[in-house]
């Protein structure tokens, strides 16, 4: 049996110790808390304070970084991005190669598509087929 977790060195030097979730062997940092019913496939990496809630879905190769929050049910597909402090709402789904900036906040149940870009500190509602909603 291998081990559950890898060490990984950041660009200043210090060594980030990441162990593979339960639910889909992705990578959680030290410090970062990751719901038992959530899953983080391979490939993707949760940064230390991010928080992912239950029943949420991290797919391979999406990156949170720290102190972002994924609310229940919500879903970060393939290659998204979710920038440092960011807020995703429950059940929100936010696409592929999706780029959500520091600090923004996104609603529940908010949907952004495949290849945009949220600029840090905005906060984004949509309707049900994802048009953004005036704030």
């Amino acid at each position: 049996m291998g081990k559950n977790y890898i060490d990984i060195e950041d660009d200043q030097g210090s060594t980030l110790r990441y162990r593979k979730h339960v639910n889909g062997r992705g990578l959680v940092a030290h410090g970062a808390k990751v719901h038992p019913k959530a899953v983080v496939e391979a490939g993707a990496y949760i940064e230390p304070g991010a928080r992912i809630g239950a029943g949420a879905k991290v797919a391979r190769g999406a990156w949170v970084e720290p102190d972002a929050v994924i609310g229940d049910n919500a879903y970060i597909d393939a290659h998204a991005h979710i920038g440092q402090g960011a807020a995703v709402g429950d059940g929100a789904h936010i696409g592929v190669r999706t780029e959500i900036g520091a600090g923004a906040r996104i609603a529940r149940g908010a949907r952004i598509g495949s290849d945009e870009i949220v600029a840090a500190g905005l906060r984004i509602a949509t309707d049900r087929k994802g048009l953004w909603l005036a704030a």
